[in-house]
């Protein structure tokens, strides 16, 4: 991914989810509904990557305080998505100190996803982390490389937007996502990532 692309997939409903989050602002129940649509799948990808199995729980949990809270959020589209997935987050650790659960940070496990063919780009790896045995594997990594890969590539944040709802330097973030997608790769058997410079990942600077 060349500097200053974000996943496609996600970024390419921003403008709508901006106007349908200013007219849920508004008392329009369908408009949310239309926000929600866009941004659970993303959000649920990111819990799954934290909680596991509970991912839907604290969704549901994340959703009752953005619905609460709308009329104080202000921003765009792509703004909507980083302060939903803070307020995720944040449900997310919340739920894991209420279990006594910490999120591993081993190295990879050894099962290895099978997935067709050799990915060869770095952008092949981040598509393949759309299945959950992906998300499963992603788990395993360090902490910080997890949520950074999760926040860059599963739910579409650009890096200081990421850094943001972690709390970080954008630069932090960057290396930390870098390191994350570099250790998949590898797990994945496609060199490209290796050779990637962090500024891929769509780190403006």
């Amino acid at each position: 991914m060349g500097q200053g692309r974000e996943p496609r997939r996600v970024q390419a409903y921003d403008g709508e989810l901006g106007a349908a989050v200013a007219r849920a602002q508004e008392g329009d129940e369908a408009a949310f509904a239309v926000a929600y649509r866009i941004v659970q799948p993303g959000l649920l990808g990111y819990l799954r990557g934290i909680v596991g199995d509970d991912a839907e729980d604290v969704a549901s949990d994340a959703w009752l305080e953005i619905a609460r809270d709308l009329g104080r959020f202000k921003g765009d589209g792509a703004g909507f998505r980083g302060w939903t997935a803070t307020i995720a987050r944040h449900r997310a650790l919340d739920h894991l100190r209420r279990l006594k659960v910490r999120p591993r940070s081993s190295a990879l496990e050894q099962d290895v996803l099978e997935l067709p063919g050799q990915y060869s780009t770095h952008e092949q790896a981040l598509e393949a982390l759309s299945t959950e045995r992906a998300l499963e594997l992603v788990r395993t990594l360090p902490r910080d490389q997890a949520e950074a890969v999760l926040l860059r590539v599963v739910v579409g944040l650009d890096g200081p937007a990421a850094a943001r709802v972690l709390g970080k330097r954008p630069g932090a973030v960057r290396t930390a996502a870098h390191r994350g997608l570099k250790r998949l790769a590898e797990r994945l058997g496609g060199p490209g990532v290796t050779n990637e410079d962090p500024r891929t990942l769509g780190e403006s600077k």
